[in-house]
């Protein structure tokens, strides 16, 4: 179970690190510690809740920019050669996403009802963008108490717009009966690097020195462009690619079946020309042969075999 937990993207040791926010059950438990009349069974069962109740699921925009891979992993390669005990602090490169929303699905048909919801924001995102593209900048490095370690989006109106997208997808989850979101300040970012990635790398490092990657502190690392969003499951077995295990996905801003794209247009206009043509040719051949043929059906003959029965009659 240590092993799960570590590799969720919000394990309970750095959830508040994730989001760059407090935990606000962390701030719960240490108000409670200070008050003696509880009981210690009252404060095992909180606890107990607690972990049943943490968030197992998340909507994930996949990271999918080869140059942003490359990128990543050649920080990561910079700072395992300086420090091999951070080896297994890295997040694997198929792994590699932004967490739009958390959520606590407790059953399968929960999981269901998430699913329902997630496609029904398909129609709610695509409004929002208005048919343009959401181009994702990235650039710079960044870090939560030196113990989550993210790339950074570029400073653009884009992070607005994402952010609108998480906000209006919590609701329509939330108005499903999923508690997403956990009023948490949506703070998007890539991690590419936590400690909490292994139960045991806590005890050899407590903080990991931001001057191991200082050379990439503002490296720009390349854009994504907003065309997937997955609902994943932290707990479930992973894909071979590396990537989380994937209820459901909606595509955003594809193209309607029924609405071909300029090179399918051109396309279908070529083959109408062709046929056309050979239409056109097949006819004419047609037409030729039938004014050549005799009325009993057989070919008439040439035009020079013709004159020399006239000069034989005559």
């Amino acid at each position: 179970m240590d092993y799960l937990m570590a590799e969720i993207p919000f394990a309970s040791t750095d959830t508040g690190d994730e989001f760059g926010t407090t935990n606000t059950f962390e701030i719960c438990f240490k108000k409670r510690r200070k008050r003696t009349t509880r009981s210690k069974t009252e404060d095992d069962d909180q606890t107990k809740k607690k972990k049943q109740d943490q968030p197992n699921y998340f909507i994930s925009l996949p990271i999918t920019n080869p140059k942003i891979t490359r990128g990543i992993q050649a920080v990561q390669d910079i700072v395992v050669q300086k420090d091999h005990r951070l080896s297994q602090a890295m997040v694997r490169y198929g792994s590699l996403h932004v967490t739009l929303l958390v959520m606590h699905l407790s059953s399968e048909e929960e999981v269901g009802t998430a699913v329902g919801a997630l496609l029904k924001s398909k129609d709610a995102v695509e409004e929002l963008l208005q048919g343009k593209h959401l181009d994702l900048s990235f650039q710079g490095i960044d870090d939560f108490r030196n113990e989550v370690v993210f790339v950074k989006f570029a400073a653009s109106d884009h992070i607005a717009a994402l952010t609108e997208i998480s906000e209006t997808m919590q609701k329509i989850f939330q108005e499903k009966g999923i508690l997403a979101g956990e009023n948490r300040t949506f703070k998007p970012h890539l991690t590419f690097m936590k400690l909490s990635k292994s139960p045991g790398l806590r005890k050899q490092v407590r903080k990991i020195d931001p001057h191991l990657y200082e050379n990439f502190k503002s490296h720009y690392f390349g854009d994504e462009t907003l065309y997937r969003l997955d609902l994943c499951s932290m707990l479930k077995k992973k894909q071979p690619n590396g990537y989380y295990h994937c209820e459901s996905s909606i595509m955003i801003g594809e193209k309607n079946g029924a609405e071909p794209d300029d090179a399918e247009l051109v396309s279908l206009s070529k083959k109408l020309v062709e046929n056309a043509v050979l239409k056109a040719v097949q006819q004419y051949l047609e037409e030729t042969q039938n004014k050549n043929r005799q009325t009993d059906g057989s070919p008439v003959k040439t035009e020079e075999a013709a004159n020399g029965n006239r000069n034989e009659k005559l």
